[in-house]
């Protein structure tokens, strides 16, 4: 699948299908967590506190080889 990034405000947003938010169980309230190696991005659910539920439908976990977003700063990032 192929998206665009939409204006939205003085930002860009990712419009997600809604059969994607109900396979993942996503809906407006859940928190998502971005990450990226500097390549690719990486937008999983939020556990919800205290229940150790990754908001993923059972057998579906983190991306492998998540990494954490890289520091503006850090020169080793470049």
């Amino acid at each position: 699948m192929i998206k665009t990034l939409r204006p939205v405000g003085n930002s860009l947003g990712l419009i997600i299908d809604r059969p994607i938010l109900e396979l993942l169980g996503i809906d407006q309230r859940t928190q998502l967590r971005i990450r990226t190696d500097g390549k690719v991005l990486t937008i999983e659910p939020v556990a919800r506190e205290g229940s150790g539920d990754t908001g993923l439908p059972s057998g579906r976990g983190a991306v492998p080889g998540g990494k954490s977003p890289k520091r503006s700063g850090d020169k080793r990032n470049r």
